[in-house]
């Protein structure tokens, strides 16, 4: 079985989409991921995004690049959050993409650090991420994308941490509109056993984003990429492999070994 790959598009070299997709085909990889960055400017690309898809450019997903998340403990900015978020959806599929990476929070809260207890106490914020995760999930069904709920390691946030965790939000809400996005180097932190974690999960997963246990690209580190592999073979896994790391040198030295490694 041959994995398709997603380069971010920060690491692609060129200044235009079509060149980067270009690149990404020179070495070995089938597709972008695109950087969903807040405040407008992902949202602002919609047109970028139906030009380079016209011209062939394949964009299957987005990963949010924001300042505030769903989970925020303010009010205000949990809105703002929800609402910028659906409009991402919208936006998304000026891309032709089928979905678009949010956690719950990033850098909010972590129970692992002092002051160890948060502000508002994991049941409610439970409540409150499954809330919203109804209202953006019955957007993205109506756009025809899919929210991808990511965990975070216990540093990173303090309620969805494992497959396990997101996949309770993707079965209450029942919803083709959300779905899990596995992780490896936030699951080298937190899963005891990668593989059974993703058998257990199966078809709830349906994204990948990928770094190795340095958080470096996969090969540079200890991370056991067969395990996860074969596990996603397992299931039945058809969805993409998504670069989410940093690189170890330049993109046209490493992302070709990145290539070689991950289709076997």
């Amino acid at each position: 079985m041959t994995f398709r790959l997603a380069a971010q598009e920060s690491t692609c070299e060129g200044d235009t989409l079509v060149e980067k997709y270009e690149f990404a085909l020179s070495v070995g990889f089938d597709g972008i991921e695109l950087s969903g960055r807040g405040n407008g400017v992902f949202v602002g690309r919609a047109d970028e995004f139906r030009a380079a898809r016209e011209a062939g450019v394949v964009m299957p997903t987005a990963v949010a690049h924001v300042d505030h998340f769903l989970g925020d403990f303010d009010p205000q900015k949990r809105r703002g959050a929800i609402d910028e978020l659906t409009a991402m959806l919208t936006a998304l599929t000026a891309a032709g993409g089928n979905g678009f990476v949010t956690p719950h929070a990033f850098g909010l809260f972590s129970t692992r650090l002092p002051p160890f207890v948060p502000p508002r106490s994991v049941a409610d914020s439970r409540l409150l991420l499954l809330e919203a995760l109804r209202e953006v999930a019955a957007h993205a069904e109506s756009e025809g994308v899919v929210v991808y709920l990511e965990p975070l390691n216990r540093f990173e946030d303090f309620v969805v941490n494992t497959l396990v965790d997101a996949s309770w939000y993707v079965d209450e809400l029942a919803s083709p509109g959300v779905a899990v996005i596995a992780d490896t180097w936030h699951m080298s932190i937190e899963e005891s056993d990668i593989g059974a974690a993703i058998r257990r999960s199966g078809s709830r997963i349906q994204h990948v984003q990928l770094g190795d246990s340095n958080r470096l690209e996969p090969g540079a580190g200890h991370y056991d990429w067969d395990e996860t592999l074969t596990a996603l073979e397992d299931i039945g896994y058809d969805g993409w492999l998504a670069m989410e790391c940093g690189l170890s040198g330049p993109s046209r030295d490493v992302l070709p070994r990145v290539s070689r490694l991950l289709k076997r």
